[in-house]
């Protein structure tokens, strides 16, 4: 990995003294959930800083890229349920405050990103140092906060996962989402031929700028009859589905013999059964892949992972997609667009001014 940090930031400028709350306790600002529901209920308040345990990291965050995990936690309707009141925000960029005991990690003053279970829209953060990645110098801090989920996802999902060879056609939904055309580009640099779907033509041509050899508006075309076709019937050998319900049952039917499946998540809302009789029928694999779960029990695995991926993001090879960047008090209005699909790539919270 780059042994590179982020460039220098500019000064936080959310608050000008330390904030107190009611007790007396530094306070800082943050997006608060306290009942599950829709993102647009969520508070812009203020909460107390986290404290600092042995052998943490406290972070001042910069930048929160903004996920569709995200948009489900608020909802109570992720696999994981933080108690109330708690702050969303799974992925973010910022610079090193403060380290407890005597741990192995960046110095203070050191420009980092991290993964979070949750917390990161707020004015700070305090993580372990197994969740703390150093990063280039090139990327900027909104970069750096869409890096390490999407890219890290699709790069387990196709490399690892999937054992994705060059030649193969990787046909890639929700292509137009930050994961999905994180999936696009990476299927690319690993020598795929991809196929991506999307629902407009605004869509199906964001993917093709960012190297899809052939796109499916599946509002308008049967996508499976559309893969047949341009596979000469044989099939797409990856398929990478963020989707779930019906595009996964569809799915099916147009993977190739021996071919993969990779269940990545269920943005229709729509967890699927799997017809176990088509996967005896093409000899196919049902992939799942779970990008965190490798946080907690093998993480050597994702930072190898992220190594490339940073590599190649330091290099120019992959680029995000950042189609809207808002306030930390807005975070809720970029949610809401994740929870209904309205954005493209991916969206970021900026905290830095």
């Amino acid at each position: 990995m780059s042994a590179g940090w982020l460039t220098a930031l500019p000064a936080l400028t959310l608050t000008d003294r330390p904030l107190r709350d009611n007790h007396g306790k530094p306070a800082m600002k943050a997006i608060i959930c306290d009942h599950w529901g829709p993102p647009d209920e969520l508070q812009f308040g203020e909460r107390p800083r986290p404290d600092l345990a042995p052998g943490q990291v406290r972070i001042r965050v910069r930048a929160c890229g903004l996920n569709f995990a995200d948009a489900l936690m608020v909802q109570g309707l992720y696999q994981e349920k933080p108690p109330f009141p708690f702050t969303p925000g799974m992925e973010i960029a910022g610079e090193v405050l403060e380290t407890a005991g005597d741990i192995e990690g960046p110095a203070p003053g050191s420009r980092v990103i991290a993964i979070t279970d949750s917390g990161g829209l707020a004015e700070e953060v305090v993580v372990s140092p197994r969740q703390i990645f150093s990063i280039p110098d090139g990327l900027s801090a909104v970069d750096a906060a869409t890096v390490a989920i999407a890219y890290g996802t699709s790069h387990l999902a196709l490399a690892r996962r999937a054992a994705l060879q060059p030649g193969e056609t990787l046909l890639v939904h929700g292509a137009a989402g930050g994961v999905g055309l994180a999936a696009v580009q990476l299927g690319k640099l690993l020598g795929a031929r991809v196929i991506a779907t999307a629902s407009t033509p605004e869509k199906c041509e964001l993917a093709r700028r960012f190297g899809a050899d052939e796109t499916i508006n599946y509002l308008e075309t049967d996508f499976v009859e559309a893969v047949r076709a341009i596979t000469n019937r044989q099939g797409a050998h990856v398929i990478f589905d963020p989707v779930g319900g019906d595009v996964f049952d569809r799915s099916l039917r147009c993977v190739a013999w021996e071919g993969r499946l990779l269940v990545v998540g269920f943005a229709s809302g729509v967890i699927p059964r799997l017809p176990a009789n088509l996967a005896l029928l093409k000899n196919c694999s049902v992939v799942g892949v779970y990008w965190g779960g490798y946080l907690r029990r093998n993480p050597e695995v994702l930072r190898q992972s992220l190594a490339q991926v940073i590599q190649w993001a330091e290099a120019g090879r992959i680029k995000p997609h950042i189609s809207k960047i808002l306030p930390l008090a807005r975070a809720p209005e970029g949610l809401d667009d994740l929870r209904y699909r309205r954005a493209t790539g991916r969206i970021v919270v900026r905290l830095d001014g």
